[in-house]
């Protein structure tokens, strides 16, 4: 992704919160790949989906000020119920990452995910981008950001809803634009940072929403932008680690980090 000064960035988190109908994305990379932002790359755009997007007339600014954001993270970083489908992802060398899942607000995502975990169509990839205090991303089979696709052989829309929020820990998809999901996918890492609670302040977010990120940390200005589908239960050690690891100057690990396997299991 180019490289976008820390204003563009904060017009894009003004845009998402003030219109909540969208926000147009910086220029692609070249090689049209798979990515997201953070504070020093073009966020991508934001859904026209059907279904829960953020052009939908279901998520307007009123309803976006009215959430519980506080009593909605609890539950989204809550363990599951037993019997509910979770992920225990393998990574060689590092140990297991656990995740729940949202159907109820991104269907298509979670099938995408399960279906291809199931079929082993992300054992042996590696995490391909890695940016610590970010996010750690892989579900390319080429290992260059640029490839992938969903069961479906094509892209799906983004899915949207003001229930989940990119918090530390959530799983979400990682995408080239708006409504271009694939296989790729990425678990967020930030923290909790005091600048951007200044600049979620200062350009109008929820209050509730910037309680909510004192808590559970993230990436804000990714909220409503890429879809959350699931959240790490157990295993966020791990996902330090990773994200901890040495990187080149286009941030892939020296080292790959690998997914051998994928077991989906009821909790």
């Amino acid at each position: 992704m180019k490289i976008l000064n820390k204003c563009i960035i904060l017009l894009v988190m003004l845009v998402l919160i003030v219109s909540l109908t969208g926000c147009e994305n910086g220029k692609n990379t070249a090689n049209n790949s798979n990515s997201t932002s953070s504070s020093n790359s073009s966020a991508s755009n934001s859904s026209n989906s059907k279904n829960s997007s953020s052009n939908d007339k279901n998520i307007t600014r009123e309803k976006a000020e009215a959430t519980d954001y506080v009593a909605n993270a609890e539950k989204q970083v809550a363990l599951p119920n037993k019997g509910e489908t979770i992920a225990v992802m393998h990574i060689k060398n590092y140990g297991d990452i656990k995740i729940k899942f949202f159907k109820d607000v991104a269907p298509k995502a979670v099938e995408n995910f399960i279906t291809h975990a199931k079929d082993g169509y992300y054992n042996g990839l590696a995490f391909h981008r890695v940016i610590e205090n970010f996010m750690i991303q892989s579900g390319d089979p080429t290992g260059t950001g640029a490839g992938g696709e969903s069961i479906w052989g094509k892209d799906f829309e983004d899915e949207f809803s003001l229930d989940v929020v990119p918090y530390r820990g959530a799983l979400c998809m990682a995408n080239r634009g708006a409504n271009t999901n694939g296989s790729q996918f990425f678990i967020e890492q930030a923290g909790y940072d005091e600048n951007t609670v200044k600049m979620l302040e200062q350009y109008g977010y929820p209050q509730k929403l910037i309680e909510a990120y004192k808590t559970y940390g993230g990436s804000m200005h990714l909220f409503l932008v890429h879809t959350v589908f699931g959240q790490v239960i157990e295993g966020m050690e791990v996902v330090d680690k990773i994200a901890s690891t040495e990187t080149n100057s286009s941030d892939k690990p020296v080292e790959d980090v690998v997914i051998e396997s994928i077991d989906i299991m009821e909790y």
